[in-house]
């Protein structure tokens, strides 16, 4: 960490809770955060339920960092609560389950940020940074490819179900995938958003899924497994949660 003693933040952060089970990895942050926020004060809590106690009790952290796999989360519902909890706070998620299409499902979802936990300082360093100064954070090598790959497949080839979609409800699909939000989605495809919103309600039914992750990642586990962010079945099993 010591190469993080140069970083000077665009943005103020000077309170940050870090919710992890590992000691060790958590204690670790704290002295990262630090280096790069010296006025930083760091807070722990080991499961989510600790967390939003500490919420309950008046925390009020200019961040989170957030590891997934929690003693008490199951599945990326974890991660809903704790954003629901804290909706204008942003989480960078710290994770060893780095499968692009939970990066994506989570970035859809509302986090600022993602990394691996075996990142080097460099990169916390960076993503600190651009989250302090207002941005979000993926590193290039968790998205992208895969999506670009799947715009290419007709969704004929991929998935029985996806055959029964409309044309229009493909194209919807195609850019849900790419995690673009309802908004954008009716700009780009030059909707109302109303009519958006019907369509992906109609899509789902179709797909027999309950939300547009569990939507994206039916469409992620029917391609070949070529690329990083390739669907496994941690991914699934975590993304169905």
């Amino acid at each position: 960490m010591k190469d993080m003693q140069d970083a000077e933040a665009s943005g103020t952060i000077g309170s940050v809770l870090i919710v992890d089970d590992h000691p060790l990895y958590s204690d670790a942050l704290d002295a990262a955060l630090r280096m790069v926020f010296p006025e930083c004060q760091p807070c722990k809590a080991q499961t989510l339920g600790a967390a939003l106690e500490l919420l309950g009790q008046g925390l009020q952290p200019d961040l989170v960092m957030f590891d997934l796999k929690l003693p008490d989360v199951c599945g990326i519902s974890g991660f809903q609560r704790l954003h629901e909890a804290l909706p204008e706070v942003p989480v960078l998620v710290i994770s060893s389950l780095t499968s692009a299409q939970v990066v994506q499902a989570l970035m859809q979802e509302g986090a600022a940020g993602f990394l691996p936990k075996d990142a080097p300082a460099p990169l916390l360093r960076e993503a600190l940074t651009e989250i302090a100064a207002g941005r979000r954070y993926v590193h290039a090598g968790y998205l992208g490819e895969t999506v670009n790959e799947a715009e290419e497949l007709p969704f004929e080839a991929m998935h029985p179900k996806l055959a029964e979609l409309t044309p229009q409800q493909k194209r919807i699909m195609k850019l849900i995938c790419a995690g673009k939000p309802n908004k954008q989605i009716a700009y780009e495809l030059d909707l109302a958003e109303a009519t958006v919103k019907a369509h992906i309600t109609a899509l789902l039914r179709r797909l027999g899924v309950q939300n547009r992750t569990q939507a994206a990642v039916l469409v992620e586990s029917s391609q070949p497994a070529t690329t990083i962010g390739a669907a496994d079945a941690d991914a699934q099993a975590f993304l169905s949660r």
